[in-house]
């Protein structure tokens, strides 16, 4: 019998959110990124949407391949523990499951559920945004030790630039340099893992890359160097070490396979790595960071306007985890990601939006209520509960939005074509929750002030641009209204959907209609 535990707010959290999730029976896999409990569910139909919207500890709710509830940094990671627990708690006590009363098991139900899910999931999974998803799934566990170290980074950094260097500096320095110098097996051993392999070969094979011994070894007449290939490297090593050792164990006897598997995966991955990999992932990550340098050192401001302004539409499709990898190699090759802090700025676009909304709709208490309530997270890089609860919605403010933040991006863009570069030392955060990390060209004093008049010029563009252009008339008559209904709301982004539902409520006149948020 599981000992009761202690109800600490984060397990009052867990148990104010369970049952609206529709039960430990409807729960499949508990998981969690920097912000969001990501949950599978056997029926998506017994989740109560509206009433999780309106937990305290609750963001927002974002359906993707899996249920996502947004808690922000830190929270999620104490609330998931404590999820798991109760979801044992409550398995632990559950009886044996009975039929129902139309004579089918409830484990029978749960079942029909789970085919209708994948059945869904299959529709609208593609195979590019899979791979893009395992390929997150390697380098997102790395962000929280990308965060300390970035941060130990800068405040070393800070320390030396102050002229103060006593011998606590050299010791942050090795703190923070040890992580990278050892990513590539960190990212073996997560490849594996994520692509059915043995975690601890991907992560034997990835560890050649940062050997100091390879610099004796010779490839198309060239020394390689320790670290070569970097992540990327690491990542077609370990990757090749999955397939060999799933070939090994088609093949191998059983009774071998305990010596022969490791040994073959090592020896083949090794050499192939070696005399290959190394030399081609090393030509590639060059290539990345010559071309980062090169697109904002010539077209600046043009490329930081359109990376600024398309990265939410691509956060939405899924396919910014692309840039996972390319943010992990420059941080390895030049120390930071100058790419960051210009996506950074859609996030300031959408709180400039928010705050355009805000003043536009005076007379929607529901509405304003949820941006106040949204934007000190959004001012945090946390931009999920503006997006999904306010603009998206909306529609036009989510384009004035994606607007105002190519603004924010153009400006640090131009300013990189200037001189002054701005990148991140990790990846994960933005918006007010970027200024440890960041590092430049320019000095600390100059980067920060770089990156807070960007954001300024993404609330200022993103506040304008929805002010001014995010409504048309009818939006603004139907939305702007102390009691709206369902339909009013509808009707401000479809109007045939919102005749549609007038159509339907009319013979209850219009006693029985209620008041609904946006």
């Amino acid at each position: 019998m599981a000992q009761p535990q202690e109800r600490t707010p984060h397990r009052a959290t867990a148990e104010s959110l369970l049952p609206l999730l529709g039960g430990a029976g409807n729960i499949t896999s508990v998981a969690h990124c920097m912000t969001r409990l990501r949950l599978g569910l056997v029926d998506r139909s017994l989740v109560q949407d509206e009433a999780l919207k309106g937990l305290p500890a609750v963001m927002g709710v974002v359906e993707d391949d899996t249920y996502q509830v947004v808690l922000g940094p830190g929270t999620v990671s104490r609330v998931t523990p404590e999820f798991e627990r109760l979801l044992e708690e409550e398995r632990s006590a559950e009886p044996a499951a009975a039929p129902t009363a139309d004579g089918l098991a409830a484990d029978g139900l749960a079942a029909q559920g789970a085919a209708l899910k994948a059945e869904r999931k299959r529709r609208n999974a593609t195979p590019v945004k899979l791979f893009l998803r395992r390929i997150a799934n390697i380098f997102v566990p790395l962000i929280p030790a990308l965060i300390g170290c970035g941060i130990v980074a800068g405040l070393a950094g800070l320390l030396t630039n102050l002229g103060w260097v006593p011998a606590v500096v050299p010791a942050l320095a090795a703190i923070a340099s040890g992580f990278m110098s050892l990513i590539a097996v960190f990212v073996g051993i997560n490849t594996a893992k994520e692509f059915g392999g043995t975690p601890v070969l991907g992560g034997a094979v990835a560890a050649i890359i940062v050997y100091a011994g390879v610099a004796q070894v010779s490839v198309f007449g060239q020394k390689l160097a320790p670290g070569q290939g970097g992540v990327l490297g690491a990542l077609g090593a370990a990757l090749l070490a999955v397939q060999v050792e799933k070939w090994c164990r088609r093949w191998v006897p059983e009774a071998l396979d305990v010596l022969v598997t490791p040994t073959v995966t090592v020896l083949v991955s090794g050499l192939a790595t070696l005399f290959g990999l190394m030399f081609l992932a090393g030509e590639v990550s060059t290539a990345i960071g010559e071309f980062a340098n090169w697109l904002l050192a010539t077209g600046g401001a043009f490329a930081g306007f359109v990376l600024g302004g398309l990265f939410l539409p691509l956060v939405m499709l899924g396919l910014h985890q692309a840039l996972i990898p390319i943010h992990t190699t420059l941080i390895q090759q030049q120390g930071y990601t100058v790419l960051l802090p210009i996506l950074a700025m859609a996030g300031a676009g959408q709180v400039g939006a928010a705050i355009a909304i805000y003043f536009r709709l005076r007379r929607n208490t529901s509405l304003r209520k949820t941006i106040k309530s949204a934007l000190p997270a959004g001012f945090l890089g946390v931009g999920e509960p503006l997006i999904y609860g306010v603009s998206l919605p909306l529609g036009r403010p989510f384009v004035t939005a994606c607007v105002g933040g190519a603004f924010g991006g153009g400006f640090v863009g131009l300013l990189n074509q200037l001189g002054s570069a701005v990148g991140s030392t990790a990846y994960g955060p933005s918006g007010w929750a970027l200024f440890p990390l960041l590092k430049g060209t320019s000095g600390l004093g100059t980067t920060i002030a770089v990156y807070a008049a960007g954001l300024l010029a993404g609330y200022v563009a993103g506040f304008l641009l929805t002010y001014f252009f995010g409504f048309s008339k009818q939006m603004r008559a139907d939305l702007n209204t102390p009691s709206k209904d369902t339909a009013a709301a509808t009707r401000a982004v479809d109007p045939a959907s919102a005749q549609e539902t007038e159509a339907a409520r009319a013979p209850a006149g219009d006693d029985a209609r209620q008041p609904a948020a946006v």
